[in-house]
């Protein structure tokens, strides 16, 4: 097999799925050191991939255009005359591309749709093993010889990002107590989510006596969610113990504060892969999905808390708007007391 020299993987969205593909992209750097990979992305997920020293190019696709976009970018990737395209969207969008642009080898993800059907509609459990969709990625280019190196996720993060953002949480006074617990209390669908109540008890108890801050990650949308939670707090304390971010950082900002974080609490959401990238102990809580998607914090310095036990689970493997059985028993059944634990456990480990 002749090794590729122009290779371009295809991942439009979203905030995790992209984070996630950053292994991919370091083993097929290391695999093909002197090839040409470009990357195609929405635009507002391009940040993430922006200082990736494993890509050459990104192209960043804007939804508002639409399929007359969608032509524009063909016409410019089919001048490129790639060898291999790695389409691990497989969506009609990325279908469309990597038929239209006459590369030599098409590698497409298996997503494991027959089995995420039978376990989502009819509850029949068909996964021989669990595996992250890092390692479902990878497994796309297996053909070349090429394994996961087990680095975990990676974003690149330049100096004055670092430094910008480390000025701005000490210009608020963040850190100066102790420890600076992370926050993500929200995702796209409302069944990833613990009810806001349950954070703003955990923030009032981990901040009780203890010298700890929570800072909150979101956001533009949840903004509100986030002031909730840390107005709640900080009238406990009689004192600012808790700082939204909410809606004011990029995401490679975000990253960059949750750097300074000792620990993450966090929904099954994009937050939670930015934080395994930046290597942060996390307890993620998991509602209306599971582990067996592939959508799990990677490697071990974590604690994911779920109710394997109810039937119900899991009713979608991207969440819902609102749970169908409309008791939503799999996020309300998660206790503060669960998570102060996973916090304790994680806190003692080196």
């Amino acid at each position: 097999m002749i090794d590729p020299e122009k290779i371009l993987v295809i991942r439009f969205s979203s905030i995790g799925d992209v984070v996630l593909s950053t292994p991919l992209l370091r083993v097929l750097r290391t695999r093909f050191p002197l090839a040409q990979i470009d990357f195609v992305v929405r635009k507002e997920y391009a940040d993430l991939l922006s200082y990736n020293r494993n890509i050459n190019h990104i192209y960043k696709f804007e939804v508002k255009d639409g399929l007359s976009g969608l032509y524009r970018l063909k016409t410019q990737l089919k001048m490129e005359h790639y060898n291999l395209v790695v389409d691990i969207h497989n969506s009609l969008r990325s279908k469309y591309l990597r038929m239209m642009i006459g590369a030599k080898d098409v590698a497409i993800i298996n997503k494991r749709i027959l089995a995420r059907t039978l376990l989502v509609r009819f509850k029949k459990n068909c996964y021989k093993n669990i595996v992250s969709v890092a390692d479902r990625y990878i497994e796309t280019v297996a053909k070349y010889g090429i394994k996961n190196d087990s680095a975990g996720l990676s974003l690149q993060i330049p100096d004055e990002i670092h430094s910008a953002v480390s000025a701005k949480i000490n210009k608020l006074g963040l850190g100066r107590r102790g420890n600076i617990i992370g926050f993500c209390p929200s995702a796209k669908h409302a069944t990833k989510c613990w009810p806001q109540e349950r954070f703003a008890e955990l923030g009032i108890r981990l901040t009780n006596g203890n010298n700890v801050e929570i800072l909150l990650f979101g956001g533009p949308l949840d903004r509100q969610k986030c002031k909730y939670i840390c107005d709640a707090i900080n009238a406990s304390s009689g004192e600012t113990r808790a700082t939204s971010m909410s809606g004011e950082l990029s995401l490679l900002e975000t990253a960059a504060a949750m750097d300074l974080c000792d620990l993450i609490v966090t929904n099954d959401s994009g937050l939670m892969h930015i934080a395994t990238a930046m290597k942060k102990k996390i307890v993620a809580l998991f509602g209306s999905t599971v582990k067996e998607f592939g959508f799990y914090p990677v490697g071990d310095n974590n604690i994911v808390l779920e109710r394997k036990e109810l039937s119900c689970r899991p009713c979608s493997h991207i969440g819902r708007d609102s749970c169908p059985e409309k008791h939503f028993r799999c996020m309300k059944e998660i206790q503060v007391e669960e998570v102060l634990t996973s916090i304790q456990v994680l806190s003692s480990r080196k």
